[in-house]
């Protein structure tokens, strides 16, 4: 018997905060101490009273005018919250690391350097100096008087840009790594060198010299302080903070031990358990690598105990953590930029991505069915409190997610419906003396919420320069022009030019996010990818959330694949083999956006059209995934094993089903009819020549690759 207890889940919480470190990159990266750590709350507390405040009485200089203050208070604090993560040469570290016989070890440096501060400081400096009055000859002078400069910047305009550029890129760099800023850099190059291109390459332009490029980037509204930016000051950084309370306010706790007492007498306990934390996590998390470790942090040893093997664990618990991401009603910082972008409400964006999770999580609970019946996993009995008696008691830390969607649908902007859903949760922390947020605690919360967004901001104010260049170059319907001639190259028919258009989006897409952040990916899928969907007649929500999924699978797309990784460092498994573990768990949401993007009755998946559009197919993606889960799972869940014919035969019928039109979808019932037949004819041969599965689970050793 496991007892989940609530000092177990307390100290998996705290255990497992500095592993997420080390795998999500939108968290800090620095422990901090002493004075410093006070600087950094205190300013992080004050950018997050700002943030609130802007909510309901806006400065009367406008979002520009905000965005600017706000990055002035962020960019400094990466600096102090991020090392710079270079190494000392070999010789130097040899040099240092040397020390006589039983000598303990040198502390690990947790205070910012030298270098540190000096970026900070610059950083403060160039990003208040649009706003700031001082006059040094004709630059500077305020804020209108800058905004009066678009186009005809001054030189100390232009080294200011620059040198926000660079702090940007440096930024980024400590955050996410080297890629994104390289990827940042190549635009650069292409809008100053572009000239030179030949002008019959369809990708060339006129050429713009640097004080254009930086007159983009600096002072106007595509560049830093662009959509990608105004989303994460607006909205990110208000639904972390909510997160960070709820979180405090012992809401994680909860989750979990209702996720363990739901299934407590269930055969599949353990697996069903993992996945309801992922789903319930998410709703507040918004984060794959960060969920996955919360959750596998108290789930992994009732898996291990289960009988599941490490790797097979640790892609349920990957897949699961991704969700996040997908799940209302606090999607990914993506799903904001979708809203603004398309200039909708962020309820409608919600809408839209609820039968695809709904979807994404019916094939992993499908899964998790299929692998206990199949690998023989043990019953484990979870000794934990009844359901009914922990939502009478904890219930409460639902409220503040109703709130957000009852505000959203009644009219209130995101911003306002999660700052209310904020205060609520803190009100309601007091009715747990042991998470009640009294007000030093609700500092804590108010400054980890910032500190959680750190990166996330560095990254959209850096993606402005992918943006910017983009619009000054017109590099999006160029390029989208070449991605549908190459569909075009293979064939004529219009239906087979959009669906290779799609799958080539889709791979170029998963490629992209491999290396760069699930934000910066959308942003740069957006404005490359998103014109070639449109140009062929698919509708822009259909095109924004087929772009924002493909960015988001990144994280569990092999080689990189970084839940799995986190996954697989939790768990002690193997990599690659956890990697495509957690590929197989998360198939159904690679398959989902092809179907509502090349089918008109796809946009049913997405909640658009009548009940009867959303039904057919909703219930055909419904049946797709089972026969989907049943091909790559081996198993019949009720009649036994699936041979490698009915396998076959099952993903015949799972592609088939997901061509939303009525006579595909008779031809996938049909094929899913066969695979069951299969299924039930081969029960009945092995039961009669006692073979190895005749009526009883497989053997948990045998190999589960």
């Amino acid at each position: 018997m496991h007892r989940v207890t609530g000092a177990e889940v307390d100290r998996a919480s705290r255990e497992s905060e500095e592993l997420a470190s080390q795998f999500e990159e939108e968290k800090p990266g620095r422990t901090l101490a002493g004075p410093v750590s006070v600087l950094v709350t205190g300013t992080a507390l004050a950018v997050a009273l700002f943030a609130l405040w802007q909510t309901f009485r806006p400065l009367p200089q406008g979002s520009k005018y905000y965005l600017i203050v706000f990055l002035a208070g962020v960019l400094p604090l990466v600096f102090l919250a991020f090392p710079a993560g270079f190494r000392l040469p070999l010789a130097l570290r040899k040099h240092f690391s040397s020390r006589s016989e039983g000598e303990s070890p040198a502390p690990t440096r947790t205070r910012p350097t030298i270098p540190d501060w000096i970026f900070a400081t610059v950083a403060l400096v160039v990003c208040l100096y649009p706003v700031s009055p001082l006059r040094i000859g004709s630059s500077g002078g305020g804020y209108d008087a800058f905004l009066n400069r678009q186009g005809l910047l001054t030189p100390i305009d232009v080294v200011m840009g620059a040198a926000l550029m660079v702090l940007l890129l440096e930024a980024c760099r400590r955050a996410t790594g080297w890629v994104l800023p390289a990827v940042c850099a190549l635009f650069l190059a292409y809008g100053y060198y572009g000239g030179l291109l030949p002008q019959s390459w369809a990708v060339a332009h006129a050429g713009l010299d640097f004080d254009q490029l930086i007159d983009a980037f600096y002072n106007s509204d595509s560049g830093f302080y662009g959509t990608p930016l105004d989303v994460a000051a607006s909205y990110i950084v208000l639904f972390t903070i909510y997160g960070a309370v709820l979180d405090l306010s012992g809401a994680g706790r909860f989750f979990v031990e209702l996720s363990a007492a739901a299934f407590r007498r269930s055969r599949t306990a353990a697996g069903r358990t993992a996945v309801a934390s992922g789903f319930l996590l998410g709703t507040v998390s918004g984060s794959g690598a960060a969920t996955t470790v919360s959750i596998g942090a108290v789930t992994w040893p009732i898996l291990r105990r289960a009988g599941y093997p490490a790797e097979r664990a640790g892609g349920m618990l990957a897949a699961a953590g991704v969700g996040a991401i997908l799940s209302p009603p606090t999607l990914g910082a993506a799903a904001f930029i979708i809203a603004e972008y398309l200039n909708v409400s962020y309820l409608r964006v919600l809408g839209w991505a609820t039968v695809p999770t709904v979807l994404y999580y019916l094939g992993i609970l499908l899964s998790v069915e299929i692998d206990a019946r199949r690998h023989g996993t043990r019953p484990v009995v979870l000794d934990v409190t009844s359901p009914w008696r922990l939502l009478g008691r904890f219930g409460y830390h639902f409220l503040s997610l109703f709130v957000i969607i009852g505000c959203l649908a009644v009219g209130l902007s995101a911003t306002r419906s999660v700052v209310l859903a904020t205060l609520l949760a803190v009100l309601l922390s007091f009715l747990d003396r042991a998470h009640r947020l009294t007000p030093r605690r609700l500092a804590e919360a108010l400054s980890a919420g910032v500190r959680g967004v750190l990166a996330v901001v560095a990254v959209c104010a850096a993606a402005g320069i992918i943006t910017a260049v983009t619009t000054k170059t017109g590099l999006g319907p160029q390029a989208a022009a070449l991605l549908i001639k190459g569909a075009q190259a293979m064939s004529d028919d219009p239906t087979l030019v959009l669906l290779l258009t799609a799958v080539f989006a889709g791979v170029a897409l998963t490629l992209l996010g491999l290396a760069v952040p699930v934000t910066a990916s959308f942003v740069i899928g957006w404005v490359i990818i998103g014109p070639a969907l449109l140009n062929l007649g698919v509708t822009a929500p259909a095109a924004a959330m087929f772009v924002f999924y493909f960015a988001v699978l990144s994280e569990v797309s092999p080689p990189t694949a970084l839940a799995a990784v986190a996954a697989a460092a939790l768990t002690g498994g193997r990599l690659v083999p956890t990697m495509w573990q957690t590929l197989r768990y998360a198939l159904p949401a690679y398959l989902a956006p092809i179907a509502f993007v090349v089918t008109p009755n796809g946009l049913g998946l997405l909640a658009i059209g009548g009940p009867g559009r959303i039904a057919f197919a909703t219930a055909a993606s419904a049946l797709s995934v089972a026969v989907l889960a049943v091909a790559a799972g081996g198993w019949l869940p009720g009649v036994g094993p699936a041979g490698t014919p009915e396998r076959l035969l099952g993903a015949l019928a799972g592609l088939t089903l997901l061509w939303l039109e009525p006579v595909p979808v008779l031809v996938g019932c049909a094929l899913a009819a066969a695979t069951v037949a299969g299924c039930l004819i081969r029960r009945g041969f092995t039961t009669g020549t006692g073979g190895p599965r005749a009526g009883r689970p497989a053997d948990p050793r045998e190999d589960y690759t």
